[in-house]
């Protein structure tokens, strides 16, 4: 070995340290800039004192006060109820989209995939003040129906783009082996095209949900009177401060979506294993 690459080795090593040291930093950087405010929200769920400025001590009586608040769970029971209503909506209206944008050309199809993005790259407020016109209009009463049909026209592209991005690579030959087989159109769509594309139709159906459940904007305008969902519900706590049994309650949504994202993850790797 020459003396010239016996001299540039360590310059070379220092140099993969240093790159190995800022790939941690910029990696610890982005995990503490997202999770930082979930943690110290989860901490002072626990916190033993009305005022979430200070801490103050360990206690889970938050939690177990939960029940004396009734219109806090009547408002979580809202959003329960408009997001698994539009997700159902969403999800069988996306998936019957997403399919039909993969196996057929038609007129204007590419400017019909151009107007899927509107509703997700316009600002929430002009939908939401859209719907409130429109349901005016046609005197459609605000309330919780209104709710589940205003998330699902926001939602509904989320679950088109990702089912039609998930039959990409979907292989054509399996239908026309279950169709030559004597299938029909039906059994082959929910024995053959569905179970394929699972793993992309739950991931569709837990971004409706995502996005439904949290949603302030549009269920601000048209949640009509006394059908405050949960979102609504904290905002107005705000002038009075919010109390640590919502951070309790917060804590649990979240230990739940966490539940459901693992599952849907699991979903997806047992999907890909049954396409292999």
């Amino acid at each position: 070995m020459s003396t010239t690459e016996l001299q540039h080795r360590p310059v070379r090593s220092d140099r993969r340290r240093l790159t190995s040291a800022s790939r941690v930093v910029t990696l610890a950087s982005v995990y503490a800039f997202l999770y930082i405010p979930i943690i110290i929200l989860i901490l002072f769920s626990f916190n033993n004192s009305r005022l979430n400025a200070t801490w103050m001590g360990f206690t889970t009586s938050w939690y177990g006060t939960l029940p004396d608040h009734p219109s806090m769970l009547n408002a979580a029971e809202i959003s329960i109820a408009v997001t698994l209503g539009q997700t159902v909506i969403s999800t069988v209206l996306g998936t019957m989209g997403g399919i039909a944008l993969h196996r057929y050309k038609f007129p204007g199809k590419r400017m019909f995939v151009y107007f899927l993005y509107i509703p997700i790259v316009i600002p929430e407020v002009v939908l939401a003040v859209a719907l409130l016109l429109f349901f005016n209009q046609v005197s459609f009463p605000l309330g919780v129906v209104a709710m589940m049909v205003g998330h699902t026209t926001f939602t509904i592209p989320f679950v088109v783009l990702v089912v039609r991005a998930a039959m990409s690579g979907f292989d054509n030959s399996l239908e026309e082996a279950a169709r030559d087989l004597g299938a029909t159109e039906w059994q082959t769509l929910w024995k053959v095209t569905i179970p394929i594309i699972l793993p992309g139709i739950i991931v569709g159906a837990l971004l409706s949900f995502s996005q439904s459940f949290d949603d302030f904007t549009t269920s601000f305008f048209v949640d009509g009177m006394g059908n405050d969902p949960l979102p609504v519900y904290i905002y107005g706590l705000m002038r009075h401060g919010v109390s640590p049994v919502v951070n309790a309650l917060a804590a649990i949504i979240l230990a739940v979506t966490l539940v459901f994202a693992l599952l849907g993850e699991r979903m997806q790797r047992v999907g890909k294993l049954a396409r292999r």
